[in-house]
């Protein structure tokens, strides 16, 4: 994995965990659901880039 597609998955999940806490903070189940999701999807694209950097050794 580049380095640069980790930055943008750890920037993803850090984003992710700052809309969830905003949310929980502001009762607001939209923004800390989103927030979720954003962390589920950097962390599927974690797990793809380590799956493909598994498969190119």
């Amino acid at each position: 994995m580049g380095f640069t597609n980790k930055a943008k998955n750890r920037a993803d999940k850090l984003t992710g965990q700052a809309k969830e806490k905003i949310g929980e903070m502001t009762n607001n189940p939209r923004l800390r659901n989103e927030g979720k999701a954003d962390q589920v999807k950097s962390n599927l694209k974690t797990t793809a880039e380590k799956i493909k950097d598994t498969f190119r050794k």
